[in-house]
Order: structure tokens, then sequence, then C-alpha cells
């Protein structure tokens, strides 16, 4: 590791950012590198506008990706770099706003049917029925599912904040089914190895494979699952 990559991971780290924006920015940082074959530090405002349109007009990333990709250099350059001004004015564009993909119940019905083993609907009904986030899903434990008071723990959700969910009784059901099958002992998720939670994007591929056998035609993922209409 390069003394300024284990600088910028510092100054990150002394902000508490997540560790997906800390991942994110240094995947920015590394490509920015890679893409002109040498260190940040000895590269300027000419280059980094460059890349930027490489990754328009080139790459034809989405504007999610353009503005993730701007966010690290300015982070590298503005705080760990020390150069305030160097990156001042370049654009950082406004996404288009779409609408979500919505599923009827009937929909939600096929899809849960295609699932092909218990963890699966588990992991998934815990997103339907509690309204989670994928990040949140995997990051279940134990105990945080309060059977007696009907909740369910989610901690350091987005922004940071704790907060409780209800718990129905058909989720706990479920959840107690899946505990007897797995008996999970920390993690209520386990990935490999079973000390750490399973990964986001194996659950986004499981999702992908579900969706693909329930023929489900709309380009729905997991966050289509908190938003249902009837």
């Amino acid at each position: 590791m390069t003394p300024l990559r284990q600088r910028m991971i510092e100054d990150m780290q002394l902000r508490n950012f997540a560790p997906g924006t800390q991942q994110a920015y240094l995947s920015a940082v590394n490509a920015f590198a890679a893409y002109f074959g040498k260190s940040p530090d000895q590269l300027n405002r000419e280059h980094v506008r460059k890349f930027l349109v490489h990754l328009v007009e080139e790459r034809r990333v989405a504007w999610s990706t353009y503005n993730i990709h701007l966010c690290g250099l300015r982070f590298l350059y503005h705080v760990t770099l020390e150069q305030d001004t160097l990156l001042t004015g370049i654009p950082c564009p406004k996404e288009p706003k779409r609408l979500p993909v919505v599923l009827t119940f009937e929909e939600v019905t096929q899809f849960f049917d295609a699932c092909d083993s218990l963890k699966q609907s588990t992991m998934f009904l815990c997103a339907y029925a509690a309204g989670l986030r994928v990040s949140e899903v995997v990051n279940l434990r134990i105990g945080d599912v309060d059977s007696g008071r009907m909740t369910i723990y989610i901690c350091q959700a987005k922004g940071w904040r704790d907060r409780y969910v209800p718990l129905s009784p058909r989720l706990l059901q479920v959840l107690r089914e899946y505990w007897k099958e797995y008996r999970p002992q920390d993690w209520l998720f386990p990935g490999q190895p079973a000390t750490n939670p399973i990964h986001t994007g194996t659950v986004g591929r499981h999702f992908a494979n579900v969706r693909r056998r329930a023929g489900l035609g709309k380009h729905a993922t997991m966050h289509s699952l908190r938003q249902v209409c009837s």
C-alpha cells in the first residue's frame, strides 16, 4: 500500500465515512491513476478533466458513477493532498430522476414462489415485510430480532442512525423456521466464512436469479420489494 493511499484511508476514517463510501472513493482514485499510469500526486486539474471526459464519452458511465468518481477525486485533492482549489468549478451534474420499479402483489407472489431455498426466501422476506435495504438485511444479527417486543433492531442504518422496525407475525414464523434449519450463530445470514455476513453482491445475484426464474419482465431489484402496489 502506498503512503498516499494509506493517508487517504486514514483521512476517511477520521471523518467516519461508511466502508462502502471509502471503497468507492478508493476505486475511483485507483481508476484515475491507472488511466494515466501515474500517481495522483503527479497529476493536475487538466488530467482530472480528461479522465472525467473519458468516463462520459468513452465509457458512457451513469451520472451516479461519474459523481462518485468526482467526489473521490475531490476528497483526494482537497483533503488528503490539501490542494483546496484544484477541482473548483468542475461540474457535478444532477442525476435524472426516474420512477422506481414497482411490483404488484401478484408479481411478489411469483417472485417468492421462485425462491429455491428457505435462506433465499427469508432474506427477501426481511426486505419485503420489514422494509429493509439490502445492506440492512445482510448486517442483521440473531440478537437484533426481538420477538418479545415484535421489533427488529437496525444498527447504523443509512445516515449512521440506529432504528427499530416492526416485526410481523408472518416474518417471525419464517425466521423461526429458518433458524431451526440453518442454526446461524451470530450473523442472521452468514457468508463465507461464517464469521462474516453474506455479501450484498451475493444477495444481488441471488435476487437476479430468482427474478429470472419468476419470469418478471421488470428490471426489479431488492429495493423493489420495498415498493409494492395493490
